[in-house]
């Protein structure tokens, strides 16, 4: 069933188009995160669908109910949608039983115990519910800033970059633990965020806007392994590309023949990622020689430099375990096929 749908929305300011015909189909009780570089129109999607600003054209539907229609809209104290801003917004001056209860009425038979029930669902101790923002962590800040918008039943959530000031190990546990209170709690979410890794793994479906426009939607493995054009293949990961001539079901490219996933003949550039090549050791049949070794502990980054080609030298990633040497001839081998991009995709509607 679908919760929110969103219809050829636009927004601008002034001259600046921050959104162009932008469409989304949103599923109750799914997590959706939209992603895309700065300025590619993530915040104003995110504001329109709060109800903070009005767009200039298009529709947004809430369950059912026409939220905006064109400039005309519901505000955003009547939509019934939480929100989870980048730091929290605790109030600082009430203490955090007080902030998760500051959405539930005073009076309501069972107040102490919702915020009781709130905070557990949120994994944190009772014993902080009298202490005061200040005296938290800033995951817990968010953890109660997740509680507070779960205390307005909410049908949808919306979630604007909240990890992005934590520390890279806590983000990715507040990341799962929020994945895990919304999956038991049955909630609608959308994340918006800039880090790619955060958005393949929080969501169910992720849309990739790139320029006000919305290029791609869908599944996050179906995105990283067949993005619609080199732009999305590189902002989703890392990506090796390369010119190929596409016949019967290979690619003949710098690497050798390649199976890909495409009917395609002729002229095509295919894109590979790091973790589908291995770098097996040769002398006669090497296509390359290792040009530079990083070492980054469990994984290095080998890049070889491709014999007989003017291409760029391709980066990949190996276990640190035993890697080859500087200037040793290797051989480039393909795990899996590789996928067609769409050379002209950034001209054709979405797809799906």
């Amino acid at each position: 069933m679908t919760l929110l749908t969103i219809d050829g929305l636009g927004k601008s300011y002034g001259h600046t188009t921050a959104l162009d015909d932008v469409s989304l189909r949103v599923e109750a009780g799914r997590r959706t995160a939209v992603v895309g570089p700065s300025g590619s129109g993530k915040t104003t999607l995110l504001r329109l669908v709060a109800g903070f600003e009005a767009p200039d054209a298009g529709r947004i539907e809430l369950d059912g109910t026409i939220m905006a229609d064109g400039p005309a809209h519901v505000p955003a104290h009547r939509r019934g949608i939480g929100i989870v801003a980048q730091d929290g917004a605790l109030f600082p001056h009430l203490s955090v039983a007080e902030n998760i209860g500051f959405g539930i009425p005073r009076g309501t038979p069972d107040r102490e115990t919702q915020i009781a029930g709130l905070i557990d669902m949120v994994e944190l101790d009772r014993a902080m519910l009298e202490r005061r923002p200040h005296q938290l962590s800033g995951g817990q800040q968010q953890r109660v800033a997740l509680a507070r918008a779960l205390g307005r039943k909410p049908r949808l959530i919306l979630l604007d970059e909240p990890f992005s000031a934590l520390d890279t190990g806590l983000r990715e546990n507040m990341r799962k633990a929020v994945a895990r209170v919304l999956q038991a709690a049955g909630i609608t979410a959308i994340l918006v965020t800039h880090d790619q890794t955060e958005a393949l793994s929080f969501a169910d479906q992720v849309a990739v806007l790139r320029g006000g426009r919305l290029v791609q939607t869908g599944a996050p493995r179906t995105l990283y392994l067949q993005p619609r054009d080199r732009e999305t293949a590189l902002f989703l990961g890392d990506a090796v590309l390369l010119p190929a001539h596409a016949r019967d079901g290979h690619a003949d490219c710098a690497l050798g023949a390649v199976p890909i996933r495409a009917e395609r003949q002729g002229r095509v550039e295919i894109m590979l990622r790091p973790e589908q090549i291995r770098i097996v050791p040769a002398d006669e049949d090497g296509t390359g020689r290792v040009v530079d070794i990083e070492f980054g502990g469990a994984v290095c980054t080998v890049t070889v430099a491709l014999e007989g080609t003017s291409l760029p030298p391709v980066a990949i990633r190996t276990s640190s375990l035993a890697p080859p040497a500087l200037g040793d001839r290797v051989r480039l081998d393909i795990d899996g096929a590789a996928h067609v991009l769409d050379a002209d995709g950034a001209d054709r509607p979405p797809a799906p």
